[in-house]
C-alpha cells in the first residue's frame, strides 16, 4: 500500500506539490492526470525518495525513505537513467544483485517481452531512447516490486511495448501491487486504473473513481475543463 499525507513540496518561492493526499491500496492502480508543470513528476520523485519534502509517505507501512521501502518499491522515472557502459544484461544482473535475488527466468521474460533479448550484449549508450525507456522498465519490475510508480513511462515507446505495459498494469495489480501511473496523455491511461487525480498547478483539481462515483461528466471533459476551461468541440 501506498500512502501519501499532506504532502508539500517548495523550489525556492516555487510551490510544486501543495498539501496533497492520497492512498493506493494493493492491488490498486492510480493515475496523476494533467498537464506539464502540473507537479505530477514532483511527487512521483517525493514518492520515489529523491526530493526533500514536507509531509509523509509511507510504502507498505514503511517510510518511503527507509531501506525496507526501497525493497519493494519500483520506479520508472521519465527520462530513462542507463549506465552507458552497462550492457543489458549487465544492467539485469546489476539490479538481481542490489536486491539480492537469484535469476528465476524472470530477466529472460522481461527482455523477451520488451523485445530486447537480442540487445542483451548491447552497451546503454548504444540503445535508442525507445530502448532505454524499455530497458528500464524492464530493470524496475525485475525484483517484483510491492509498490511501482511509472512517469510517464509511454514517452519514446513503440506501439509493441505500450500494449505489453498496459498488460502488465493488469498484471501487477492481479499480483496485490499498488501502482502509480504520472502521465499528460489520456489515451495512455487504458481501463485498468481505480483511481484518477486530475493535477493542475500542484494541486489535486478533480478525484475520478473507477465505480462511476465521480461527478456527472467524463474524465476527457473533467481533464480539459480544469486545464483548458472548455472542452474541445
Amino acid at each position: 500500500m501506498l500512502v501519501a499525507e499532506k504532502v508539500t513540496k517548495r523550489f525556492g518561492k516555487v510551490l510544486a506539490n501543495d498539501n496533497i493526499s492520497f492512498s493506493i491500496p494493493d492491488g490498486e492502480m492510480a493515475v496523476l492526470l494533467g498537464p506539464n508543470g502540473a507537479g505530477k513528476s514532483t511527487l512521483i520523485k517525493c514518492v520515489a525518495g529523491l526530493l526533500r519534502y514536507e509531509g509523509n509517505i509511507t510504502l507498505g507501512g514503511y517510510p518511503n525513505k527507509s531501506v525496507e521501502a526501497k525493497q519493494i518499491l519500483g520506479y520508472v522515472p521519465e527520462i530513462p537513467s542507463i549506465y552507458d557502459l552497462l550492457t543489458v544484461g549487465e544492467h539485469m544482473e546489476f539490479i538481481r544483485r542490489a536486491y539480492r535475488i537469484e535469476d528465476d527466468g524472470t530477466e529472460e521474460q522481461l527482455l523477451t517481452r520488451f523485445e530486447l533479448i537480442d540487445k542483451r550484449n548491447k552497451l546503454g549508450k548504444e540503445l535508442s531512447k525507445g530502448m532505454q525507456q524499455k530497458l528500464s522498465i524492464c530493470c524496475a519490475l525485475l525484483h517484483h516490486p510491492k509498490v511501482i510508480v511509472f512517469d510517464e513511462p509511454m514517452v519514446g515507446l513503440d506501439p509493441h511495448a505500450i500494449w505489453e505495459l498496459k498488460k502488465v498494469f493488469s498484471e501487477l495489480k492481479e499480483k496485490g501491487a499498488s501502482v502509480l501511473l504520472s502521465t499528460h496523455m489520456l489515451d495512455s491511461i487504458g481501463e485498468d486504473w481505480d483511481m484518477i487525480y486530475i493535477m493542475k498547478k500542484g494541486s489535486v483539481a478533480a478525484i475520478c473513481e473507477h465505480d462511476g462515483s465521480q461527478p456527472d461528466k467524463s474524465v476527457e471533459e473533467l481533464f480539459f475543463e480544469i486545464t483548458e476551461g472548455t472542452v474541445p468541440q
